[in-house]
């Protein structure tokens, strides 16, 4: 049985965790270290079982722990060698755990295989991951502005997706947002609308997904409702039966298992 949740997902952090028997990796460590270690010991884990940790990239949503984090655990880091820099540059000694591995490129932590795909953000070397457990491939895919068509047929059809729907573009065209972080935003480097993603969920859920979950969601230009009622409409034109989560923002989700 594999075994997935997010400890938080959204503007001020992200991390998540995929287990499978004793393989246990960790995705982002945007939030406390002290965070990841509670988060760790709800699930009945400690730091030091960790296999990997893969980051996605460099933005300190998304690397906030790292920093503490390696000066009392040294569980490998993999990262594209663009983010790889990025990390050296800002944390120091992390160089030691860093192992990198390249847009298309694929390692094997335990029973687990990962695969690097090529995201579009406003970094250089950012990743989506396409993770094949034993019970099934988790897509996973956050922080991009569009979806490169090698990463959207890596991902299609994933028993598991876990897919931004970061803002809904009128909230964000009419909110409190000044004209340029709302341009970065919307633009190619920047983040998926709800109806970007629906799109990408359709696709997907026709090529057999199961369960999506939504993440990312912006604290200021979206709300769980309207992501789900967004996505979820799309969804019934392809007679979708799975399900449809929203990822809290600031809290660990449901286990969801994939067997």
């Amino acid at each position: 049985m594999t075994k997935f949740c997010t400890f938080a997902s959204g503007s001020t952090g992200n991390a998540a965790l995929l287990s499978s028997g004793n393989t246990h990796i960790l995705i982002d460590m945007g939030i406390s270290c002290r965070r990841i270690c509670q988060s760790l010991k709800n699930l009945g884990l400690t730091p030091e079982e960790l296999s990997a940790i893969l980051i996605t990239h460099e933005h300190n949503d998304h690397i906030a722990g790292l920093a503490t984090y390696i000066k009392k655990y040294q569980t490998p880091i993999i990262a594209t060698s663009a983010t790889a820099r990025q990390l050296v540059y800002r944390i120091a000694a992390i160089e030691k755990q860093v192992q990198c591995v390249e847009w298309g490129e694929s390692c094997e932590i335990g029973d687990i295989r990962v695969r690097v795909l090529e995201s579009s953000h406003d970094c250089t070397g950012s990743c989506a991951f396409r993770i094949e457990t034993p019970h099934g491939t988790l897509g996973y895919i956050t922080d991009t502005g569009y979806i490169p068509d090698d990463t959207a047929r890596a991902l299609m059809g994933a028993k598991f997706l876990v897919l931004e729907s970061n803002h809904d573009t009128e909230m964000l065209r009419s909110g409190p947002y000044p004209y340029y972080l709302k341009d970065r935003v919307l633009g190619a480097r920047g983040h998926l609308s709800n109806d970007v993603a629906a799109t990408f969920a359709v696709d997907s859920a026709k090529a057999g997904t199961k369960t999506i979950v939504l993440a990312h969601l912006s604290r200021e230009n979206n709300t769980p409702g309207l992501a789900l009622n967004t996505v979820g409409r799309w969804l019934e034109t392809a007679d979708y039966e799975g399900r449809l989560i929203a990822a809290p923002a600031n809290e660990m989700s449901e286990i969801f298992l994939l067997e």
